[in-house]
């Protein structure tokens, strides 16, 4: 048995168990694995796997389970049933070879999320254990948020109308709308008017169409028939059938391909829809509740989305406000996510100084709620003491705070002369921490800001970028190019891979760009050294 943690950050996630007597399979897996930020943990034969879970508890069990089929010392489909009747709702992937494909075909009846043929490409048993992934996320988060985490905080009054609309819609069935900025936590008030309904009782199922390929998504929703495309070597039921009776959440439906929306219209008019490659209609009894980050209506205009969609949606409407205009709610939900963070890794929770907790409150937040979670899990991990202060938090923070009191500008970021004496301090224990570089890119991807947290139109950087360049033309260089789209890039790809803490294919999403190219560009710029 061989357990391997990337990073202090993944280990706030259960590891990816890998079950194969074949040495050579497991250590390739465990690399890629550990690649994408992904702790693993690996066995030789499933009698050691049902050992550690007796031993350890399911709450210490895997995340996702990948086991082959034909192992000395037991089955991997009689490893499947075991594990289906402690943990049904672990998604569990089949490795098999060719011969062995009508036995994983049988075992999607035993609740298979997927198998893996052999020999198998390696990104795409990556993005296959990554969608395991996000699917055991999403239930853990879904039973979490529903048991013991309280569902929303909050007491500014934007805030307050939205409890008040979710306490209007309890006994509804409609559609309903949530807008609002990315990571201002739209499915939490997905999952409180589920909570809240009379459908209470029954599935809350979760997808995020923009984070799933185009080719996918029309069976990610609706399903398969066993060989409806390359692949398909059973039936499976979609989002919609598993949904039943209870509700189905689609998060960032501005950005829905425009011919599946003409499916979608279907199903919200009648309830019927047509597995991928089947003939029979498929009836669903199903609340939809969608949300976006984006205008719609402005969306409808350029046409890429469907006029007659949106209004079908746009039934009742929700919008949920951005952090920064409700600043008052920082300390409250700062303290929950260090309480939260602190049980996560099994340490002391921190506590925030009140100058610290002034400071955090007037940042700007371009991420929201998820981006005060982050900053939270750094600060456990990263501050040295148990009482957090100025100097503690983040560099972005600070360059922030700094920025804003006009004691630098851009190009000064690295040099703390004529802050004041807390803030220069923090910022140098920051430049100590994560480097000048990082430090930079904390203030590069800044935007100038009024006092009520209005984008100005001004960016920070550029000026300084402009500045940057003439320094480096004057100077008789001629590699401009080269040298400043290489740091650009740099900048975007740490910045982006902080965000999702090492995860590299959400961050290739995140940035516009494909899987290949961003590893591509790891491995150009050395930050695999980094």
């Amino acid at each position: 048995m061989h357990t391997s943690v990337p990073t202090e950050s993944a280990t706030l996630m259960k590891p990816i168990w890998i079950v194969d007597d074949d040495q050579s399979i497991r250590f390739v897996l465990e690399k890629a694995l550990l690649r994408e930020g992904l702790p693993t943990r690996s066995f030789t034969n499933p009698r050691e796997v049902l050992k550690a879970l007796e031993a350890e508890g399911e709450s210490d069990g895997p995340q996702v389970l990948v086991s082959d089929i034909r192992m000395p010392g037991g089955s991997g489909l009689d490893l499947l049933a075991a594990i289906k009747q402690r943990m049904p709702g672990l998604p569990v992937i089949i490795m098999t070879a060719f011969s062995d494909l009508d036995s994983a075909v049988s075992a999607f009846s035993s609740g298979a999320f997927e198998y893996l043929p052999k020999p198998f490409d390696l990104p795409k048993a990556v993005e296959l254990i990554r969608r395991a992934v996000g699917e055991s996320q999403r239930e853990g988060v879904a039973e979490e948020t529903m048991a013991d985490a309280p569902e929303m905080l909050g007491q500014a009054p934007a805030m307050q109308d939205v409890f008040r609309g979710i306490g209007r819609l309890a006994q509804s069935h409609v559609t309903v709308l949530i807008t609002g900025e990315s990571g201002s936590g739209k499915e939490l008030v997905a999952h409180a008017l589920h909570k809240h309904s009379p459908r209470a009782n029954q599935p809350f199922v979760a997808i995020n169409t923009a984070a799933i390929p185009k080719d996918l998504l029309e069976s990610e929703l609706f399903g398969h028939e066993r060989g409806a495309f390359t692949g398909a070597q059973a039936s499976r039921r979609g989002r919609f059938e598993q949904a039943d009776g209870g509700t189905l959440f689609l998060d960032e439906i501005g950005d829905m391909p425009f011919d599946l929306q003409t499916r979608l219209l279907r199903v919200l008019s009648d309830g019927n829809f047509y597995r991928v490659g089947g003939h029979s209609a498929v009836k669903a009894n199903v609340r939809v509740i969608a949300a976006t980050h984006q205008d719609l209506e402005q969306r409808v205009k350029e046409g890429v989305f469907r006029e007659d969609l949106y209004h079908r949606l746009n039934v009742i409407r929700l919008r949920l406000p951005a952090l920064r205009e409700r600043r008052e709610d920082v300390p409250v939900l700062a303290r929950y996510f260090l309480q939260r963070s602190a049980q996560q890794l099994g340490v002391e929770p921190k506590r925030m100084a009140d100058a610290a907790l002034e400071c955090l409150s007037q940042f700007h937040f371009p991420g929201n709620v998820r981006q005060l979670e982050n900053i939270c899990h750094w600060l456990t991990v990263m501050a040295p003491t148990q009482l957090i202060e100025v100097k503690d938090l983040p560099p972005e923070v600070l360059a922030a705070a700094a920025s804003a009191s006009g004691a630098f500008t851009a190009l000064a970021v690295t040099s703390v002369e004529g802050l004041p004496e807390q803030l220069s301090a923090g910022v140098a224990d920051a430049a100590h921490l994560v480097g000048p570089e990082r430090l930079l890119q904390g203030q590069t991807s800044m935007t100038l800001h009024d006092a009520n947290g209005v984008n100005k139109g001004g960016s920070a950087w550029e000026p300084g970028l402009e500045q940057e360049a003439l320094a480096l033309l004057n100077a008789g260089r001629t590699d401009v190019w080269d040298a400043l789209t290489r740091r650009f890039e740099t900048s975007l790809i740490q910045a982006a891979l902080a965000t999702t803490r090492g995860r590299r294919i959400e961050a290739a999403h995140k940035l516009g760009i494909g899987r290949n190219t961003i590893t591509r560009k790891i491995q150009e710029l050395g930050l695999d050294e980094a």
